[in-house]
């Protein structure tokens, strides 16, 4: 045991079998353009970006496809060369295969980019908000799976002052091995953009945690980074969740990040290695992030491996790509088995936050049966928030959504380590998400019931209004024709007066 590890106990967290190798092992193969590539419009957190092409229009590798839509949103850009084939409707890369509005691009096979990419030489004479609007302009997202826009946490770390930013290279969920296999390859690249992140955010170190089942890969960034005193590979126990952003700041910092609150709250930032990646090539190439490094595993897979693949690609042409299946798997998972998704169909296509594409065999798949719970408390130990796991699902199953949300429903990360060691194999993620779900449902329930007492008010208002400047014009009306009426009298009784005189 490790010093970091004796000084955190890690009473939390699981250490399921790794399954990284031989993928993370072979060197990473470029996936052929194929010859459609459908282009998500949703791949990001926040609204759905809108298209800014027509059907027929022939656009560039790297040229926008579709701009942001609100604060929350990111820019969408065509993975390579060629003409706009139609704009609607394709099954989404979730387990519900619900529609999602997308852009579909028939490939030239010339992959050539486009002319207006703005490239920089020095990226460091740059203002930091103009390396956040190049950040935004390239539609970079947090690569780790969260795919929050990389550009607005940049700019808010910058206003919040945060001293330490925080790299993710830990890569703790099994069967992936994209961030090993990048750190291994592009760990100058990396460093680079690490650095611009520190220009860009004002922070004055860098941490880059690494589990230390990637040994190559430590050697790798700690060779990169070892001129820049202001970085530091920090190699990890490999436990899972130690990717996550909670965990990840705790470790690395001492700081825990109070219930409710951001890492901006204790001073730090957290980003993914393949951020850092991305912001490189979008600050010094001007070039958005169109393709990612993609594992490709499971025992269904004749040749797992780690891919450059390009946005849209379709999961089938993926898995084409490694050899195909040799059987046919019993659960297909985007990401990571933890908290990756379930897919319906292999028909779906890949997007920017896709780290993974796992075709697993039964063995691997845990279809095992639900059993009544034996109070074992493991649930408990396991949690890496500290949370009761069986309360809140108990709660949750129940429909007591306000019991869940007070013993912390909404602190729960679905990291699925609760899950992984209940030995009744009791399905308690899916008892959060669908209390997450119902709770996000109530909301959106109260906040049309709101909008619509709000608009009841204001009409209410609006008719009481209308009603008091009827009632005030016709009162003026009123006074206005009575001292027409008397002036009217006065002038005749002036009259008469004159006339009598004569």
């Amino acid at each position: 045991m490790g010093l970091m590890e004796k000084f955190f106990g890690f009473s939390w967290g699981v250490h399921p079998e790794d399954h990284k190798r031989p993928a993370a092992d072979a060197a990473t193969r470029v996936m052929p353009t194929p010859e459609r590539l459908y282009v998500s419009l949703a791949q990001h957190l926040g609204a759905p970006a809108l298209p800014t092409v027509l059907v027929g229009q022939r656009v560039g590798k790297g040229a926008l496809l579709a701009q942001p839509q609100g604060a929350v949103s990111a820019a969408i850009h065509a993975p390579t060369s060629g003409v706009v084939a139609a704009i609607g409707e394709i099954p989404a890369p979730h387990p519900s295969g619900l529609p999602v509005l997308a852009v579909t691009l028939e490939a030239d096979g010339e992959d050539a980019w486009a002319d207006d990419l703005e490239a920089c030489d020095d990226p460091f004479a740059l203002d930091p908000a103009e390396i956040s609007r190049r950040v935004a302009a390239a539609g970079v997202v947090g690569m780790g799976g969260a795919t929050f826009p990389a550009a607005l946490k940049l700019s808010s770390s910058k206003k919040a002052g945060v001293a330490t930013l925080i790299v993710n290279g830990g890569e703790c969920e099994p069967y992936l091995s994209c961030d090993d296999r990048l750190m291994r390859d592009e760990a100058a690249t990396i460093v680079d953009g690490i650095r611009i992140m520190l220009h860009a955010t004002g922070a004055k170190e860098a941490l880059v945690g690494i589990e230390d089942n990637k040994p190559e890969a430590v050697a790798a960034m700690e060779k990169a980074a070892e001129n820049h005193g202001e970085i530091a590979i920090r190699p990890l126990p490999a436990r899972y969740p130690m990717g996550s952003e909670k965990q990840l700041t705790l470790v690395l910092t001492g700081r825990e990040i109070p219930a409710g609150r951001l890492p901006a709250d204790v001073g730090v930032v957290v980003h993914n290695v393949g951020t850092a990646k991305a912001v490189s090539d979008a600050v010094r190439l001007g070039r958005p992030l169109v393709a990612r490094i993609v594992t490709v595993n499971g025992g269904a897979v004749r040749a797992p491996g780690n891919f450059l693949v390009p946005v849209g690609a379709l999961v089938e042409d993926v898995l084409r790509c490694a050899g195909g299946l040799s059987r046919e798997p019993a659960r297909l998972v985007m990401g990571g088995p933890m908290m990756g998704m379930s897919l319906p169909h292999a028909r779906v296509p890949v997007v920017k936050g896709t780290s993974g594409i796992l075709a697993l065999v039964a063995a691997e798949a845990n279809g095992a049966v639900e059993n009544p719970c034996i109070r074992c408390a493991s649930c408990v130990r396991a949690c890496p928030i500290g949370l009761l796991p069986l309360e809140m699902a108990r709660r949750a199953e129940a429909g007591d959504l306000k019991g869940a949300v007070g013993i912390g429903l909404k602190d729960c990360i679905a990291c699925g380590c609760c899950a992984y060691v209940c030995p009744a194999r009791i399905p308690l993620v899916q008892y959060f998400a669908h209390a997450k779900g119902s709770l996000a449902a109530e909301e959106r329930a109260r906040l049309r019931t709101e909008a619509t007492r709000k608009l009841a008010q204001a009409r209410t208002a609006r008719l009481e209004a209308e009603a008091r400047e009827k009632a005030e014009a016709a009162a003026r009306r009123k006074a206005e024709r009575a001292a027409a009426a008397a002036a009217k009298a006065a002038t005749e009784k002036i009259e008469r007066v004159e006339e009598v005189g004569a």
